[in-house]
């Protein structure tokens, strides 16, 4: 991305092993996130920048010191590098490794090859070759599942809990998805988009909220006994998709947050008395990668019906702008 709204495919060096603990690897499918439409509509700065952090691929070469993946095998990673051993890893938060890296910054994966650090912390392999029909939902693992997933257990969704979500993009979805798997009996979709609704339904919803703001609040009030949501995830990262998300939140209930803030300020007073908790922040998607590959392997889940638009790399420019324009919820990328 060279500027707002300036994407280009362009050649450059095949990456090579650099530290032992690297592996390289030929990217089989990799995508556009929401985040990346930040910097694609002026939100945040961007120049000359190597784009894409979500990827599913094969192993290609490995550095020395590398033991836990092989050459051959087909791989998730994290959208954030991860020893996977230091204290914060072994603790469940490998997004805020004390050596860890965001794959956005320094390695780029909407590209036919990538070097991939720390790779044995990082990398998942599946238990075998997927089938072509299964490799949209493994990528979705590498990042909307995983976030999705981690909003879910932030907002402590399950049994008896009624969760509303906030916000109906490809992270959302999966929020509605991770909720339902952790057995909450309703969940709230708030979205206006039909195409989004359904999905959402698809996933688990019993409930769709079309409203936004106070109204919004209100519509989750008056569905809950005047009580507000257990469990609310916040998953677009606005100052009122937060605020929306902590007054539809009950007293002593859960806001899983895992929107990428822009210019959120929490008033400290309201915040004082809605006697609520807050969780969130980027998602350590390594922690769940072993159980969302499995599950996605037995079929039990089916995230990779977020992607309603498929196409080849030289065409990424175009991926960009159908998002932009919301023609896609999220668009996936072939090599």
């Amino acid at each position: 991305m060279h500027a707002a709204g300036d994407v280009r495919v362009e050649e450059r060096e095949d990456p090579k092993i650099i530290e032992p603990t690297d592996a390289i690897i030929r990217v089989t499918a990799s995508c556009i996130c929401g985040s990346d439409l930040w910097p694609y509509r002026g939100l945040e700065p961007v120049k000359d920048q190597i784009m894409g952090h979500e990827y599913v691929g094969v192993v290609e070469e490995i550095g020395p010191e590398v033991k836990n993946v092989k050459v051959g095998d087909f791989v998730v990673g994290s959208f954030v590098i991860s020893d996977n051993t230091c204290e914060i890893c072994r603790s469940g938060y490998q997004s805020r490794c004390m050596h860890g890296e965001f794959v956005s910054a320094t390695v780029g994966t909407q590209s036919e090859k990538a070097r991939i650090p720390l790779a044995d912390g990082t990398l998942v392999a599946t238990p075998g070759q997927p089938d072509p029909g299964l490799i949209p939902s493994l990528l979705a693992a590498s990042d909307v599942l995983g976030t999705g997933w981690f909003a879910a257990v932030a907002a402590e969704a399950g049994p008896g809990k009624t969760v509303a979500v906030v916000g109906d993009g490809a992270v959302g979805l999966m929020g509605v998805l991770a909720a339902k798997q952790l057995g909450a009996g309703r969940i709230i979709a708030m979205s206006r988009n039909p195409q989004r609704q359904e999905l959402a339904r698809f996933y688990g919803a019993t409930d769709i909220v079309q409203e936004r703001g106070d109204e919004g609040v209100a519509k989750i009030k008056e569905l809950t006994n005047g009580l507000g949501a257990h469990s609310v995830i916040e998953a677009v990262g606005t100052q009122e998709s937060m605020m929306q998300a902590i007054r539809s939140t009950r007293p002593g209930g859960h806001v899983g947050f895992v929107g990428v803030a822009h210019d959120v300020e929490l008033p400290g007073l309201e915040l004082f008395f809605a006697d609520i908790h807050l969780h969130g922040g980027p998602a350590p998607v390594r922690r769940f990668l072993p159980d969302l590959i499995q599950l996605i392997w037995d079929r039990k889940i089916d995230p990779g019906k977020v992607f309603d638009l498929t196409l080849p790399l030289e065409e990424a420019a175009e991926g960009y702008k159908a998002m932009d324009e919301r023609r896609a919820i999220k668009v996936l990328l072939t090599a």
